[in-house]
């Protein structure tokens, strides 16, 4: 049986402002600790508590540096490490370092392959918390966060304030080898392993490798022939949900990227990335002669000439 508790969380920001009160909610399930204001779980009661002040608005311990305020004082000490740089805790695999603890602990996961958070309706694992939360809201289908320039929705507010970059065209994330950026850290992550040529991906039919799990999903339907996604509208059939939902497009018109710039709208994400690069003066030039482009299809046609 569920047990509810109430309390009132106090605290005063370093600057004096008048004391804020928010009234919280816990809830204790079959011996974990349960936030009545989010999902998050925790198994020790200290560490929910820790936890409620983050949904108050006081953030009483304040960096000395940089005047940066935190809710909890090892937020602050986090931080701290940030001005000197400081990553104490490393991992024994690979030598990577971390300025938290919890940092190194789901780092460590990634060589492990540890998934400790589990979905109870299809059995999806996870190796973050956030991660499984986020993954529940599919099941119902509900995204709350829309965005006002196309029909894309959203599970996540920060899945939609990085989708928003896509039609500002602001890219912050590059590339520590060859300068290209991106809008998108996840773009810049698949762009980084051209470099490093890593293929983590293998087909268990004929051995071919990919960079991308999406791209070894898409692949295998060559080897069972297999197209399980048919267009309700013409009862044309497709390999990938992807394909289908690109030409259910060609049906309803729907073009859902829009430049942010001339107001363009596009159907595909690739010509929409295309007319980006043009507005940004980005193109893509021959190593083998003085030619650019300013399209990459248009580098990789013209590359069959040199060879």
């Amino acid at each position: 049986m569920n047990t509810i508790m109430e309390s009132d969380l106090e605290s005063k920001n370093h600057t004096d402002s008048p004391t804020s009160k928010k009234k919280s909610i816990s809830v204790v399930v079959e011996n974990r600790h349960s936030c009545g204001m989010c999902n998050y779980t925790f198994s020790e009661k200290s560490d929910l508590a820790d936890h409620m002040k983050t949904h108050t608005i006081a953030k009483p311990y304040y960096c000395k540096v940089c005047s940066s305020c935190f809710t909890l004082k090892s937020d602050l000490a986090k931080h701290m490490r940030e001005h000197g740089a400081e990553k104490p805790y490393s991992c024994e695999l690979c030598g990577k370092s971390y300025l938290a603890k919890t940092s190194l602990v789901y780092h460590v996961r990634t060589h492990t392959g540890e998934k400790s958070y589990s979905c109870e309706v299809c059995g999806s694992a996870f190796q973050r918390n956030y991660e499984l939360v986020s993954h529940k809201v599919t099941h119902i289908g509900e995204k709350p966060f829309p965005c006002v320039l196309c029909t894309s929705s959203f599970i996540m507010k920060s899945d939609l304030k990085q989708h928003m970059l896509t039609h500002t065209g602001e890219k912050p994330h590059s590339c520590e080898v060859c300068a290209a950026s991106f809008s998108l850290k996840s773009d810049l992550k698949r762009h980084t392993q051209k470099h490093t040529g890593e293929k983590l991906y293998p087909c268990l039919v004929c051995g071919s490798a990919f960079a991308r799990k999406s791209h070894l999903k898409e692949h295998l339907p060559v080897h069972t022939k297999e197209k399980a996604y048919s267009c309700t509208m013409c009862n044309k059939s497709f390999t990938t949900s992807s394909f289908l939902k690109i030409h259910t497009r060609k049906h309803t018109g729907e073009r859902p990227y829009t430049c942010g710039i001339c107001q363009s709208t596009f159907v595909h994400r690739n010509t929409f990335k295309t007319h980006m690069d043009k507005h940004n003066g980005i193109k893509y030039p021959c190593k083998m002669c003085e030619k650019s482009f300013t399209a990459k299809s248009s580098l990789k046609h013209h590359m069959q000439k040199h060879e």
